[in-house]
C-alpha cells in the first residue's frame, strides 16, 4: 500500500515542502476541540494533527486504514495516555450512533471514489450539536501546490479530485451541507478547513422522544 511505504518519510515531506500549513492545520484545529469532548480521527496519518487535538480533549480515538500510519502517529502520540490507535475504514466505522463530541478527517476527501459514505459515516457518528470538522489541501493557484499533487501522485497517491476554495465550498454545497463553516490555513499548499455542525433538530428530535416516554 502506498501510504504504508511513505508513512515513514511523510512527515518530513510535509515539514520541507508545507511545514508552516502542517503544524498550523493542527493547531487551528485544536481550536475547535473542548476538554471534555470525546473525539474520533479518521485517516490520522502520522498524528500531525492528533497531537494537538490530544492536548485539548478528554479522549481520542485516531483511526488509519494504514497500519504503517498508525505506527507512526503513535509514536508521536505516545505521551498522551487519552489517545487510543485502531484501523479502520472512514466509509464504515465501527460504532454507536452519536458516539463523540467531535469528529475530524484530515485531507482524505479528496482521496475517496465515494466521499459521501464518509460523510454520512461521520455525521452518523458525532452527537447532535457536535461538529464534523474536515481540513483539506486545496490549490488557490496552478503554482506549487499543483505540482506537489503531480509529484505525489507520480510516487503512487491515487488523488479522486482536487479543490480550490470555491469548489471546496460547492462540494459541500451539492451534499445539501448549509451553514459550513471555512477557515483557511494558508502557505506553500493551503489546508481549508470545513467545519460543520450537526443539525440541532435531530437533538430537538431525540429530547421529544424522551420527554414523550416519560
Amino acid at each position: 500500500m502506498f501510504w504504508d511505504k511513505i508513512s515513514p518519510l511523510y512527515d518530513l515531506f510535509e515539514n520541507v515542502y508545507n511545514g508552516k500549513v502542517y503544524t498550523g492545520t493542527g493547531k487551528k484545529v485544536a481550536e475547535f476541540i473542548e476538554p471534555s469532548d470525546v473525539v474520533l480521527e479518521c485517516a490520522c496519518g502520522t498524528g500531525a494533527i492528533s497531537i494537538y487535538i490530544a492536548q485539548k480533549c478528554r479522549k481520542l480515538i485516531a483511526t488509519d486504514f494504514a497500519p504503517g500510519m498508525l505506527r507512526q502517529a503513535a509514536k508521536k502520540c505516545r505521551k498522551y495516555p487519552n489517545v487510543r490507535f485502531k484501523k479502520a475504514d472512514i466509509t464504515d466505522i465501527k460504532c454507536k450512533d452519536a458516539r463523540f463530541d467531535k469528529v475530524m478527517a484530515g485531507n482524505v476527501i479528496h482521496l475517496l471514489p465515494e466521499p459521501e459514505k464518509a460523510l454520512h459515516e461521520l455525521e452518523r457518528v458525532v452527537k447532535p450539536g457536535g461538529k464534523i470538522i474536515i481540513p483539506t489541501y486545496i490549490n488557490m493557484s496552478r503554482g506549487t501546490g499543483t505540482a506537489a499533487v503531480k509529484f505525489i501522485t507520480l510516487l503512487g497517491a491515487d488523488f479522486k479530485r482536487q479543490f480550490d476554495l470555491d469548489q471546496y465550498r460547492k462540494f459541500f454545497e451539492d451534499l445539501g451541507y448549509s451553514g459550513v463553516e471555512y477557515h483557511v490555513v494558508d502557505g506553500r499548499m493551503p489546508c481549508a478547513i470545513a467545519v460543520i455542525t450537526k443539525a440541532q433538530k435531530d437533538m430537538d428530535a431525540s429530547e421529544k422522544e424522551e420527554n414523550d416516554d416519560e
